[in-house]
């Protein structure tokens, strides 16, 4: 077993942390501090379907390396897991690549909201993460705009205690943005198509599902003051409403367009520096409940197309712990916020059975995100050449212990 002799931990005690992975290491881990593994509640690792873009062999290196142990892997694949035998296909097959891969992720999948199958809904509600329902068109498929289906998925999920995860923007004033603006070709009119109201009207709507039938609602990547103002009244109203948040929400803005282009596409789109400030005021006041990455990974060659071609979505998974490290050496987050965020919110609004998964972390030490230390498939990032202060060193996932400079 390798043993990490007096490591830190968040509350600041010293101890000897055990992994029985069966080396006999004895590590001296006096200047790591020990942290929870983290639980990304909103990856896509493109498996069935899209691998040329990522699959689980790589991605799950990747999370890894990001001290990330558990994952919820989005539905949008090609086909869209939404029925039992696409669920069924889909396990084989990301068993089969973390077999290759020899990573033991811990992980779940959401089922895909699709009108032709809700009645497969009751019978899978105890094996998935919970029902994500794409309110508005994004990457894939998978789209339910019909009040009565919603209606319809909302309360079969109440009725069988499933979470519903929603993307978030309403349908119609998207097309109707998407009309006002058809003339324009720069990457940065996708933040006003896809504007803060398209996404306040999905939330407002999804609520009023919620309260109705009484079903637990995650809204997945909170990106606008609006947004949030809705979500605080659910809370203050007692609803089981629970609200997520993005690295790139956070980190980047719509700034990045001029100098990323294309590459900064993402649905829901980057938002203004006053929006993204909302958003830590709500991770401070504790709207916000968890970061997700929505590591979504293109090639190069598919993000440097011309807007109306490029699609949405970079990869995110490896560096957002470095990120938030970053942000308590500025302080702006604390050690207690990053451990509830990524660990404690996700594991008991997923209803996630407890591990002993860990992370050590060297808080001092400063890295520029180069292309070298990328293991996604993707190979590349929006947050090359930023220097970041903390991060992680080892990571234990299911009794194993990985030195992240040799993986």
């Amino acid at each position: 077993m390798s043993e990490l002799k007096k490591i830190q931990t968040t509350d600041g005690h010293r101890i000897d942390c055990t992994i029985p992975d069966g080396e006999t290491d004895v590590i001296d881990a006096s200047y790591l501090m020990l942290f929870p593994a983290l639980i990304d509640p909103h990856v896509h690792f493109r498996t069935p379907g899209a691998e040329y873009k990522e699959d689980w062999t790589t991605a799950s290196k990747a999370a890894i390396r990001g001290g990330v142990t558990t994952v919820l892997d989005m539905p949008n694949n090609s086909p869209s897991c939404s029925t039992i035998f696409t669920l069924d296909a889909k396990e084989e097959l990301v068993q089969k690549q973390l077999l290759e891969a020899k990573i033991p992720l811990r992980h779940a999948f959401y089922l895909g909201a699709d009108k032709r199958h809700l009645q497969e809904i009751p019978q899978l509600s105890h094996r998935v993460a919970g029902l994500k329902i794409y309110m508005g068109s994004s990457t894939g498929e998978l789209l339910v705009d019909d009040p009565s289906a919603l209606l319809d998925a909302f309360q079969i999920c109440a009725e069988n205690d499933l979470l519903v995860a929603v993307h978030a923007e309403d349908e119609a004033l998207l097309k109707e943005r998407g009309e006002l603006y058809s003339g324009r070709s720069d990457p940065a009119v996708h933040s006003k198509i896809r504007s803060p109201e398209v996404a306040a009207i999905a939330v407002e709507q999804a609520i009023r599902l919620a309260e109705k039938t009484k079903a637990r609602l995650y809204i997945a990547h909170v990106s606008s003051s609006a947004e949030l103002a809705l979500i605080r009244a659910a809370k203050k109203q007692g609803l089981a409403v629970y609200a997520e948040t993005t690295p790139h929400h956070l980190f980047l803005d719509e700034s990045a367009y001029e100098t990323l282009g294309t590459l900064a596409l993402v649905n829901p789109p980057l938002r203004s520096k006053k929006e993204q400030e909302a958003l830590w005021e709500a991770i401070h006041d504790e709207t916000i409940d968890t970061i997700g990455t929505d590591h979504a990974p293109h090639t190069l060659e598919e993000k440097k197309k011309p807007y109306g071609s490029a699609p949405s979505g970079f990869p995110s998974i490896e560096f957002y712990f470095p990120l938030l490290l970053n942000a308590y050496a500025e302080k702006r987050l604390s050690l207690e916020q990053i451990v509830s965020l990524t660990h404690t919110r996700p594991q008991e609004i997923f209803r996630l059975p407890l591990n002993d998964d860990i992370v050590a972390v060297d808080l001092e030490i400063e890295r520029t995100i180069e292309a070298s230390m990328i293991r996604s498939k993707a190979g590349w990032s929006p947050y090359l050449g930023r220097t970041l202060k903390g991060w992680p060193i080892y990571t234990a996932c299911q009794g194993r212990l990985f030195d992240l400079a040799k993986l």
